[in-house]
């Protein structure tokens, strides 16, 4: 089964198609950029660029936590896509795609995703190593929080993600790595089996006529 990939909940855009046959998964495709706020402009392009134009038997979107505007524009394409093809969709973490990234070059018992969160706040979770291959474990829920915060809920650990700089900021000393996700990646995560809806990790701040946040549009 072949299924493209897609992640744009930073300020990178990514894209990869992989095939999965049982229990292992091999990288057929990938492209990453890092395109700031341009993920409607260069997403597409991107999917159309890889091999038969990134058609799947099946498609894996990023649904967050990070920027509310990169998540619904990958939730959008993968749904549109999703529809043309006659293909079924579903979402993975961004938290749980740069933890296994970071586990798989860390020699760690536990390490700690801290990815940009808006408003002076960071999106943090921890994970462990699966000893079934399975992908990371997570240990802790996410949470949004200031970096004096997540730094104190470090505990010791490592850390990995865009957001790191700030708890750098304040403590130049820990062992803490700057990374954006990449959807090359996931090949090793499970299936993706999340509900392809954004999960934002705080409240939008835009309200849509009547009242409704972007989140209860979609």
């Amino acid at each position: 089964m072949l299924t493209l990939i897609i992640e744009t909940s930073t300020a990178a855009c990514s894209v990869a198609l992989i095939e999965r046959r049982g229990e292992s998964a091999r990288l057929v495709a990938s492209a990453h950029e890092v395109v700031g706020r341009s993920h409607a402009e260069r997403l597409i392009p991107m999917i159309a660029a890889l091999p038969d134009g990134g058609r799947a038997d099946r498609i894996a979107v990023d649904v967050g936590p990070g920027s509310f505007t990169g998540i619904r524009v990958g939730i959008a394409a993968a749904r549109g896509l999703a529809l043309g093809w006659r293909v079924e969709v579903a979402g993975f973490s961004s938290l749980t795609l740069v933890a296994a990234a970071g586990l798989a070059v860390r020699d760690t018992a536990a390490l700690a995703v801290v990815l940009e969160g808006g408003h002076g706040e960071v999106f943090m979770a921890s994970y462990a190593p699966d000893t079934d291959a399975l992908g990371p474990v997570a240990l802790t829920p996410f949470a949004s929080l200031r970096p004096e915060s997540a730094l104190a809920a470090l505990d010791g650990r490592s850390a990995v993600g865009n957001g790191v700089r700030h708890l750098l900021a304040l403590d130049p000393a820990i062992d803490a790595v700057e990374a954006l996700p990449d959807a090359a990646d996931a090949v090793l995560l499970p299936p993706a089996d999340l509900p392809a809806t954004p999960l934002y990790g705080r409240a939008p701040d835009a309200k849509l006529p009547g009242g409704l946040t972007p989140a209860a549009a979609v």
